[in-house]
């Protein structure tokens, strides 16, 4: 594969550029993962007679190698992170392709560690270089595009379950075989037909963790044991509360990725013109509302279409999410986006590693409380907000920043 500098890549053909690259991939890794993600209730619950504290051990197991990204810093320094990217998604996809041939707790667990590896390193290396290879001015912009392009296509894997699942009356293995097996195929085609693109500045391939950038990790520890709660127990409760069979959990997971597709670019603008900050203090806010009003729900007895109206608006405001990316390469190190990103991941999943499994077992005796929780972490990233400045830059990571004395050093 032909190493090119990144500075010679816009006399490439459009089609050989780095931000189409950027796009394929956006576009392959859902197929694979939401389709993984759209059957998994069911899956679980229909062959594998999961209940609430088996899929929180699942999930427990799946974010071990978020917990473990810090290993990309090691591993690129023999492989590139284009190519480790790539790689990470063949794995991906051949993990869910398999996945129905293992329908037991331990066969389950055992090939959603397989799959999770190359989510999460395809996820950690992705993240780098979409900051080395975006301009600040255009990235919000062209990171909401990108949100749009994955949601895209989790909407066609989507349509097509609906459309074929009782029309042809498919089995779980099908479907994951032939999500997989995409995913798998177009990895490998950017892996042919790619160059290598060189970044400006070259990467630290060392453990970092600066003392400067403590906010944006606070920021990702609270988002990773925020997301969980959803993650794990959103989907769950459509299926164990209200009976939501796969064509109405996917149909449900359609119409939020409409939702996203037409919004994400928005986000992106909105990010580009109010800052950081105030995007980041109106999704936690939001956010807030949105798991007390899902506590509500057990608490109260309130319906179906609330609960599918909360998750389209949970998926809305976890987009606003792309402002912590954006907070980083504002205030980080260009040499220091490929380790932090590692970092990130690692410190994104510590809660991740034992929230899903021990939260399944509050969820036995009282789910209400889990939503409670996750309204009570939410209010904490607000605050963690408040403390991003409006114009964060190096040496002004935090409103601190300015207490600072003037002599005294960033780091």
């Amino acid at each position: 594969m032909r190493t090119l500098p990144l500075s010679e890549a816009r006399v490439q053909p459009v089609w050989r550029r780095p931000v189409v690259l950027l796009f394929v991939m956006a576009a392959a890794m859902p197929i694979s993962f939401a389709t993984w993600s759209a059957l998994l209730n069911n899956f679980v619950i229909e062959v594998a007679n999961f209940d609430g504290s088996d899929i929180g051990w699942l999930h427990t197991v799946r974010e071990i190698p978020g917990f473990l990204a810090i290993g990309v810093i090691l591993l690129i320094r023999f492989m590139r992170e284009q190519v480790l990217g790539l790689v990470s998604l063949i794995l991906l996809g051949v993990a869910t392709a398999l996945t129905a041939w293992f329908p037991n707790l331990a066969g389950i667990l055992t090939i959603t560690m397989l799959s999770s590896i190359g989510f999460h390193y395809y996820e950690t290396v992705n993240q780098s270089l979409q900051l080395q290879w975006l301009d600040k001015a255009r990235a919000p912009r062209v990171l909401g595009w990108l949100l749009a392009t994955g949601s895209a296509a989790t909407l066609v894997a989507y349509g097509l379950i609906v459309v074929t699942w009782r029309a042809y009356d498919l089995q779980f293995n099908t479907v994951y075989m032939t999500a997989g097996l995409v995913t798998a195929t177009v990895a490998v085609l950017c892996l042919a037909f790619f160059p290598q693109f060189e970044s400006p500045t070259p990467q630290v391939k060392t453990f970092v963790l600066r003392r400067r950038y403590w906010l944006y990790y606070a920021l990702q520890f609270m988002a990773g044991a925020r997301r969980q709660i959803f993650v794990v127990f959103a989907g769950f409760m459509m299926v164990e509360r209200f009976g939501f069979d796969v064509h109405q959990v996917t149909g449900l997971f359609m119409f939020t990725l409409v939702a996203n597709m037409a919004i994400a670019p928005l986000i992106g603008s909105a990010v580009s013109r109010f800052g950081e900050r105030r995007a980041l203090i109106f999704e936690y806010a939001g956010l807030a509302l949105i798991f007390a009003a899902y506590g509500g729900i057990y608490l109260f007895g309130w319906g179906v279409v609330l609960a599918a109206g909360l998750y389209v608006l949970d998926h809305i405001f976890f987009g606003l999410a792309l402002a912590l990316k954006t907070y980083f390469q504002k205030i980080g190190d260009p040499a220091d986006m490929a380790p932090t990103a590692a970092v990130a991941f690692t410190i994104n999943h510590i809660a991740a590693v034992f929230l899903p499994a021990s939260l399944g077992y509050l969820w036995l005796v009282a789910p209400q409380a889990v939503f409670v929780l996750a309204a009570g972490m939410a209010c904490v990233s607000l605050g963690l907000a408040l403390l991003i400045p409006r114009h964060p830059s190096p040496g002004n990571e935090t409103v601190f920043a300015r207490l600072r004395p003037a002599s005294a050093p960033a780091e």
